[in-house]
C-alpha cells in the first residue's frame, strides 16, 4: 500500500499548555477538521504501544453536489508528551490509515505547532485520500491558530 508523509508548520500565538489542551479533547476536532461533523463513543483505551489513550468515532461528511456520505473514523488519541507532543492514529474504511503526530515547541511569544501525516492508502484511493489529508492538514492550521489567538486561556 502506498504511503506519503506530509509535513506542516505554523506559529500560533498561544502557549504550547493551551494549545495541547485543546487538541487533547476530541470534541475540539469538530470543525477543527473541516470534513469532521461528530465525535461519540468517546473512551478511554490503550495505543498500539500500550499506552493510555483517549479512542472515539469521527464522522467526517463529504458531499458530492446533492449528495452527502458520512465516513465513520475509529481514531485513538494518544498523549505522547504532555504539552508537547500528541498522535491521532486514524483506521478509515476502504483500507486508509492515517497517522498524525503533532509537535508543540515554544518559540518567542507563542507556539511552533508541526504536523507530520503518515498516510497509507490503497493505490485505487490514494489521490483522492491525499488531496483531502492535504486540504485538511492546511485547514486544520488555519482554524486552529483562528481559535486559540482569540481565546482567554491562550497566554
Amino acid at each position: 500500500m502506498p504511503t506519503d508523509d506530509l509535513r506542516h508548520s505554523f506559529h500560533v500565538a498561544a502557549t504550547a499548555a493551551a494549545i495541547y489542551a485543546h487538541l487533547i479533547e476530541p470534541r475540539n476536532y469538530v470543525g477543527l477538521s473541516p470534513l469532521l461533523v461528530a465525535v461519540h463513543d468517546v473512551r478511554p483505551v490503550r495505543d498500539e504501544q500500550g499506552r493510555e489513550a483517549v479512542g472515539y468515532v469521527g464522522v467526517e461528511r463529504f458531499r458530492f453536489g446533492p449528495l452527502k456520505w458520512d465516513n465513520k473514523l475509529r481514531v485513538t488519541l494518544t498523549p505522547v508528551t504532555p504539552d508537547r507532543r500528541l498522535r491521532s492514529a486514524v483506521v478509515s474504511p476502504g483500507a486508509v490509515r492515517l497517522v498524525a503526530t503533532v509537535d508543540l515547541t515554544p518559540d518567542g511569544d507563542g507556539t511552533l505547532v508541526t504536523e507530520s501525516v503518515e498516510l497509507r492508502t490503497p493505490t485505487v484511493l490514494r489521490r483522492f485520500a491525499l488531496g483531502q489529508a492535504t486540504a485538511v492538514q492546511q485547514s486544520r492550521a488555519a482554524e486552529l491558530t483562528r481559535r486559540m489567538e482569540r481565546s482567554p486561556r491562550s497566554a
